[in-house]
């Protein structure tokens, strides 16, 4: 066994940890949201998009229902519908996976929860 197969088997234990701590965090904040409405969309749709304006308004009504928007925190449609959420200052949920050379979570997610695990 080599240096790096052992350092990778070493680290694996705390993964575990790390898995069920993400787990534990997105769950405790989540519990305490209410209804909600999940709104799922291209990241790549741009501003000037009609389907993305028809988000904002969509989340929006939504959000004047006492329903809060939760997306996956990135740019396009998953910005449109958090954007509509917090202009009308209703709770407005990304919940972002840290990927390299992906998309940062959007400014107008108000309750931003970052994964590290996609499948958490």
């Amino acid at each position: 066994m080599n240096n790096q197969s052992f350092g990778q088997i070493k680290e694996d234990p705390w993964r575990i940890f790390r898995i069920m701590a993400e787990f534990v965090d997105s769950f405790e904040t989540l519990s305490k949201v209410g209804p909600a409405v999940t709104i799922f969309g291209s990241a790549r749709t741009p501003v000037a998009d009609p389907f993305y304006r028809a988000t904002v308004n969509l989340a929006k009504g939504l959000t004047k229902h006492d329903l809060a928007v939760i997306t996956g925190g990135g740019p396009g449609i998953m910005e449109a519908a958090n954007k509509g959420a917090a202009e009308v200052k209703g709770k407005s949920i990304g919940l972002n996976i840290e990927l390299p050379h992906e998309q940062a979570g959007n400014r107008y997610a108000n309750i931003p929860i970052h994964f590290h695990y996609f499948f958490s």
